[in-house]
């Protein structure tokens, strides 16, 4: 077997590896994981983690090589991501709630060089994998562990005088989680974090919040998102807290739980925290443990930010985006009732900006611009993607997209996207995509999708179509045919069925016409 991998001097000294194996050392024996009633000490964690990375190097996959998951949340699933971590590889988490077609071009895209597929979703991993002209190698993530199902790689590292060649450790730059997320254009694109990416994301949360290894963290956002690593929990791990991990969000569990085992940190989207308070468990629910409350992945209603407050319970609230690492601004939970709407200041590490639409400027003092954001947190760019890389990043600094207003206290809140992607509890959504997808409906002739505003899942999809000429449409047969080729989060709450779409002189879609269009007019047409 080989070496166990480990920067050496100053090599990978931002790596994210050598906090699982520091913690063990200081506190081998503290839990830190709870999945479901089972747990793991730093100790175990680390030994298997260490393991799985040997296995993987031995078996020939090489720094830089992609290793794709398709599971729910789980000790084997972060296992596996610091086992990727100390072996120089990249974690590709892909999401389940997808279908075999969206995921096999995911797949495709993303290129692994090995998948790893939990039991539960073995038969939608089968489906995919039948999709693919080329099909990479697979083994299974169990709760037996990964260990010992690691195939050899299609090609083994090279040898001298025999031996196997020591692999290299880990560096700072090379890539450690690669996020599908939803572009403006509807093709998903790869968004590639490093080391130093999340180092530095990680610094700064834990800069701006204080969790210790006194905390105990539940996470519930599903590991596909890049939130359920770099907003507490691997910052949890460093620190030597316990995580409690949920495969799934259930309203009055997760308030048990957090009686039950005394939750001090959370994390969550607002959709989850308007169902919390909804829960018929709520007036009632002790959540007097909670300390640190954090939301984020759209705006949080200021009415539902002041039911938690008074439960004492403060939210902290914020704002980032895949490509940010996510962490980019935060409203103190002491800020939100002087601020209500804003989504706060820059955390530490991070630059912000406003760039002037009209001039291309940056705007100074108060005033509204597009968001942009630069420092040591940023992606390192689109997989296989240079063209939309560069018109992202322009000199080092990232185009968020997001229109923003700072007020004279330096404090943003966002007012509109300037691209057409929205967030319904907390999974962006891009119209682009289930464009394409209701424009291949045979009766179909034309169709726009907008963002809507929503109480409980902050935006829904709204769908307006125009049938082809003599034909007919129902709104339950375009959601019918939309649940058989796209994710069921994706298919539009409401479909108008319209004669023509507003349009601009320049025959572009005028969809502020269909938003107020869709508000106005309520359910399906």
């Amino acid at each position: 077997m080989t070496q166990k991998p480990w920067p050496s001097s100053d090599e990978g000294a931002h790596t994210l590896g050598r906090w699982l194996v520091d913690r063990s050392r200081q506190d081998p024996d503290a839990v830190a994981i709870d999945d479901r009633g089972v747990t793991i000490t730093y100790g175990a964690l680390a030994r298997r983690s260490s393991d799985l990375a040997c296995a993987l190097q031995d078996a020939g996959y090489a720094p830089g090589d992609r290793i794709a998951t398709l599971t729910g949340n789980s000790i084997d699933h972060v296992v596996v991501f610091f086992a990727c971590a100390q072996a120089a590889l990249a974690l590709v988490p892909l999401s389940w709630r997808l279908t075999a077609n969206e995921l096999a071009e995911l797949v495709a895209t993303v290129d692994p060089a090995l998948v790893l597929v939990e039991d539960e979703y073995s038969a939608l991993g089968r489906e995919t994998l039948t999709r693919l002209p080329t099909v990479p190698p697979v083994a299974e993530l169990g709760t037996t562990g990964v260990e010992a199902a690691v195939p050899p790689s299609m090609g083994l590292r090279g040898t001298v005088d025999g031996d196997l060649v020591a692999p290299r450790p880990a560096r700072d730059d090379d890539a450690l989680l690669v996020i599908v997320t939803s572009g403006s254009s509807g093709r998903p694109k790869a968004v590639v974090l490093t080391h130093a990416s999340c180092f530095w994301n990680n610094l700064a949360l834990g800069q701006a919040v204080e969790i210790t290894s006194s905390d105990v963290v539940l996470a519930t956002l599903p590991q596909f998102h890049v939130a359920a690593w770099n907003i507490q929990p691997l910052l949890a791990w460093r620190a030597g807290a316990t995580v409690v991990i949920e495969r799934s969000f259930q309203p009055s569990r997760v308030l048990s739980l957090i009686r039950e085992r005394r939750i001090t940190a959370m994390m969550g989207v607002p959709t989850q925290y308007h169902l919390l308070a909804e829960d018929a468990l709520f007036p009632e629910a002790d959540v007097s443990s909670l300390c640190v409350a954090m939301s984020g992945g759209s705006a949080m209603p200021y009415p539902l930010w002041r039911r938690w407050a008074d439960r004492g319970v403060r939210i902290t609230q914020g704002y980032g985006l895949t490509e940010a690492g996510p962490n980019v601004l935060m409203l103190r939970a002491d800020e939100a009732e002087a601020h209500p709407g804003a989504v706060g200041r820059p955390y530490p590490y991070v630059d912000v900006g406003l760039r002037d639409i009209a001039t291309g400027e940056d705007v100074v003092g108060p005033g509204t611009g597009e968001l942009w954001v630069r420092g040591p947190s940023l992606f390192a760019g689109y997989l296989g993607d240079p063209r939309s890389t560069a018109e992202a990043l322009v000199a080092g600094r990232l185009a968020t997209g997001d229109l923003a207003n700072r007020d004279a206290d330096g404090c943003y809140r966002i007012v509109d996207r300037l691209k057409d992607i929205y967030i319904s509890g907390g999974e962006n959504i891009a119209p682009a995509e289930i464009e394409a997808a209701i424009a291949a409906h045979p009766l179909v002739a034309d169709v726009a999708v907008v963002g809507v505003p929503d109480d409980v899942w902050g935006e829904v999809g709204a769908a307006f179509v125009v049938p082809r000429s003599g034909a007919r449409l129902t709104a339950d047969e375009i959601q019918t045919y939309l649940r058989g080729s796209i994710a069921g989060f994706k298919v539009p709450r409401d479909v108008h069925v319209r004669e023509v779409l507003p349009r601009s002189a320049l025959g572009k879609i005028v969809r502020p016409r269909l938003r107020e269009d869709a508000m106005t007019t309520g359910g399906q047409k």
